[in-house]
């Protein structure tokens, strides 16, 4: 367990065939929204994967006067994007419906490395450059010219909600100091887990099992609770951020969400969790309950 963690957490070819997975797929599905492919660069040189789709104020002659609200999506551990692609849609979907003139919405989902068409191998190390990556490509698109004040959300769903909260910590130094940008505004955790080691306790809990004790041994940790406590700093401008846990989660206990928001509280963070009746584990969007929820909160942002 200890030697192949990174085969066990990470599943890029669960189901079968996933990383032949292709957005044209999934168009019919998307209610209109046009989503395309990018590639970018890791620093570490490894090609990346993102799926992006943009949605306009109801005035299309409005965009330079628009406000852009940007959103990096993180996905779980299992997958390709592709069939993601359709309750995103209806989140962005509903945020064209309901958004003012004046605002516009851009969500750059990233393919971890070793997922989708992403070349490499994926690791807590590879997917933190990752992540970087989307976050620089994702904030020069906020700067384009012309560009009104702009918000950048990071989302993330189960695992990436750590993959969230780690960038949003890393920002300051990551993406600031060479791009010039502004901090994270929101962070959106769906279906999050404190830790890697916090699960493992939580799934084992008991003490003749020795899957408690690997935490030593861990090189995957995507800890929340650390990354919290970063992000808290009193020299940066504090994200709002909406934890939503699934009632009927079968994966991650619920007091993984519990446990992220008091210690959010407890770091004087503005966080509200909300949990969405009758979902499963990736069921929160397509709840309407879900959905809703999330429009919401990006729609906060101005």
């Amino acid at each position: 367990m200890v030697i192949f963690q990174n085969k066990i957490i990470y599943m890029p070819s669960v189901p079968p065939f996933s990383r032949s997975e292709r957005i044209e797929d999934y168009a019919n599905q998307c209610g209109g929204i046009t989503w395309k492919e990018e590639r970018i660069m890791a620093a570490d040189g490894v090609e990346i994967a993102l799926a992006v789709a943009s949605v306009p104020g109801i005035n299309e002659e409005m965009r330079k006067e628009a406000s852009h609200v940007a959103i990096v999506y993180f996905q779980g551990n299992g997958g390709a994007l592709p069939p993601r692609i359709p309750s995103l849609s209806m989140v962005l979907k509903a945020l064209q419906r309901e958004a003012s003139p004046s605002k516009r919405y851009t969500l750059v989902a990233l393919s971890y490395r070793g997922y989708w068409t992403s070349r490499g191998r994926p690791s807590e190390r590879g997917i933190r450059l990752d992540a970087a990556a989307a976050v620089s490509y994702t904030m020069r698109k906020l700067r384009e010219p012309n560009e009104q004040p702009s918000r950048l959300v990071l989302w993330g769903q189960s695992i990436g909600a750590g993959v969230a909260t780690s960038a949003a910590a890393a920002l300051p130094t990551s993406v600031q100091e060479k791009d010039g940008g502004s901090p994270v505004s929101g962070l959106l955790l769906e279906t999050p887990f404190v830790s890697v080691r916090a699960m493992l306790m939580a799934i084992y809990p008991q003490k003749w099992l020795p899957y408690r004790y690997l935490g030593p041994f861990l090189r995957n940790h995507w800890d929340s609770r650390v990354a919290l406590r970063t992000i808290a700093n009193p020299r940066t401008r504090w994200p709002k951020t909406l934890i939503l846990q699934a009632a009927n989660d079968e994966l991650v206990p619920s007091s993984q969400g519990l446990e992220l928001e008091e210690t959010s509280q407890e770091l004087g963070l503005d966080v509200k969790r909300i949990v969405v009746s009758n979902a499963l584990h990736n069921e929160v969007t397509v709840k309407s309950q879900g959905r809703r929820a999330i429009v919401n909160f990006l729609n906060g942002f101005s």
